[in-house]
């Protein structure tokens, strides 16, 4: 099972990966991942840090490195896209236990809401053990949080929030 999440938001694509990319913020709106320690401005190949918290009130810490930072850019349709994902490489991972890469992309229609998509690309002998139900959980609060953070601060917002 690949833990995945995905939510429409009311709010300009530019505006939401400013948020993403903000991650000395994360505490102010993500429930699921508290804290993310990197070096700023976030670039490909740098370490990156998550402090997790499960929907339990546990906490964790995931050692990742940011493998994709695909800014905004808009096709000749006129849809804009932009990309990040980031590898784990806790031990699980370096003993080749468990592998995970997170995508998380955005895609905005001329029009249209940006639409938010995450998915953690599991793989390994003990990938049941890393919890892809508890993940898929974390990715549906942090899809969450992000379209609240992100429509409260979008001006002229023109659809219900919900």
């Amino acid at each position: 099972m690949n833990p995945s999440a995905s939510i429409d938001i009311d709010a300009p694509l530019d505006q939401v990966w400013a948020i993403m990319l903000d991650t000395e913020r994360y505490g102010e709106w993500n429930p699921f991942v508290e804290r993310a320690e990197t070096a700023q401005p976030a670039a490909v190949g740098n370490p990156i840090v998550l402090h997790v918290v499960w929907a339990n009130g546990s906490r964790t810490r995931s050692p990742e490195r940011i493998t994709a930072l695909e800014g905004p850019t808009t096709d000749a349709s006129g849809t804009t896209t932009a990309r990040m994902s980031y590898v784990y490489e806790g031990l699980p991972s370096r003993l080749g236990l468990v592998r995970g890469v997170r995508h998380q992309a955005l895609t905005q229609r001329p029009g249209g809401p940006t639409s938010y998509e995450t998915v953690e690309e599991f793989r390994g002998p003990l990938v049941r053990l890393a919890g892809p139900g508890r993940v898929a959980d974390g990715f549906r609060r942090h899809a969450e949080g992000l379209k609240r953070r992100a429509e409260e601060r979008s001006p002229g917002s023109s659809q219900p929030a919900g």
